[in-house]
């Protein structure tokens, strides 16, 4: 990485409506002057999990598809807070298969390659081997609630409560 490892992973979010069909168009935003891509390795869990073991954690991974990061990065880096340039609208093509881990070599750990391109152009090769992180990992992160330790609630919709870093909030 050409720099000291980190001890945790840095999350974001991907709201439902930057998804899009694996060939689908990306919608461009016009307020960016700093479109950038990334391959990534999508980890689908399958089942809640609390404060999970090890192995519950890889047994909550249902799948793996891939999914093109695409972010504002000008957007992104306005703030320490990565969220705002990673979830615009039409911009996150993903899929279109789900491979379960028994089909995969290492499994929940998977060694895959994995690259970007553009205009028929690589822009991006890499292997999930290579992650810091593993998806084993990613699904305990979240402190002792582990990433998959999320309460079931509708989608935000419109006149959803959205609340600002300063604690003030706002329909």
């Amino acid at each position: 990485m050409g720099r000291d490892l980190p001890e945790h992973p840095t999350l974001f979010a991907k709201y439902a409506e930057a998804l899009i069909g694996p060939h689908d168009d990306i919608q461009l935003a016009p307020e960016s002057s700093a479109v950038d891509w990334e391959a990534e390795l999508a980890v689908v869990i399958g089942a809640t999990v609390r404060r999970a073991s090890e192995d519950e954690a890889a047994a909550a991974v249902a799948g793996f598809t891939v999914m093109n990061d695409v972010t504002m990065r000008d957007w992104q880096f306005r703030t320490k807070e990565w969220l705002q340039g990673k979830t615009f609208e039409g911009t996150t093509p993903l899929g279109p298969v789900l491979v379960t881990p028994d089909e995969l070599p290492g499994g929940v750990r998977p060694a895959l390659p994995i690259s970007c391109r553009v205009d028929g152009a690589v822009m991006q090769r890499a292997d999930t081997s290579d992650l810091v992180f593993s998806p084993v990992d990613l699904v305990r992160c979240r402190g002792p609630g582990g990433l998959a330790d999320r309460p079931r609630r509708p989608a935000a919709r419109a006149g959803a409560l959205v609340v600002n870093p300063n604690g003030q909030g706002r329909h």
